[in-house]
């Protein structure tokens, strides 16, 4: 579909979750881009509000003193594919928010129900603001954020084809270290009580770990396309 029929078509927002490593952020921003449609990736925003966090020294360990500061930090994110920003109070934090301290932080800042409430809320309030329609990708996407998404997807991967892809993501890391840091990371996410990973009962699951990139994107541009179409 070229960029023109793109934006003629019918808006719909995309729902897209699953854990780390199975191509959410890859897929979201292609098929985003192909079909003429705004991409928000949720996963950031967190991280963006974690790096807050422990920018400005608040105890990690301490869900009362995360709670009693989730709405300070000006979190904004840029829904073009082509080029997704994430800003903090004014300054870019699209490398910061991917280092090593952020990600092993990030799963305890999350699970704090005032954080996830004011993250939902600047989630809906983009996804609402996206007239040609949007994906949005995440881990409570389908289940909590857009629950009246036009399409639920689910992307899954085996721990060791997942594990294979972060530590190539991250230049080299301990394929196992990196495969116990994504299970402990799915545990800690699965059992939050506030909004855990689910798959929606609605979404359609897509299993990645015998696909290349390329065809993960055209499975869900296949899916999107279909939806467009019955509407």
């Amino acid at each position: 579909m070229d960029n023109g029929a793109a934006r003629t078509a019918q808006p719909v927002i995309v729902a897209i979750d699953g854990p780390s490593g199975t191509g959410k952020s890859s897929t979201s921003k292609a098929v985003a881009a192909q079909l003429g449609l705004r991409y928000l990736d949720t996963g950031a925003q967190y991280r963006a509000i974690t790096w807050w966090m422990v920018t400005n020294g608040i105890d990690i360990d301490d869900p009362t003193a995360i709670a009693a500061v989730a709405g300070k930090p000006e979190i904004v994110s840029g829904t073009d594919p082509a080029n997704p920003t994430i800003t903090v109070d004014g300054v870019d934090v699209s490398g910061p928010i991917r280092t090593q301290e952020v990600t092993d932080r990030v799963s305890a800042v999350s699970a704090v129900p005032e954080v996830r409430e004011r993250i939902t809320e600047l989630q809906r309030s983009l996804a609402a603001a996206a007239e040609n329609g949007i994906v949005v990708e995440g881990r409570d996407i389908g289940t909590t954020v857009l629950p009246d998404a036009d399409l639920k997807i689910f992307l899954t991967a085996s721990p060791e084809a997942r594990a294979a892809r972060r530590s190539g993501e991250l230049k080299g890391a301990d394929l196992h270290s990196t495969r116990e840091a994504l299970i402990k990371r799915d545990a800690a996410d699965s059992s939050r009580k506030t909004s855990p990973l689910a798959k929606a009962e609605d979404a359609i699951e897509v299993d990645t770990t015998d696909l290349t990139l390329p065809q993960v994107i055209e499975c869900v541009v296949t899916l999107v396309e279909e939806k467009r179409a019955g509407k």
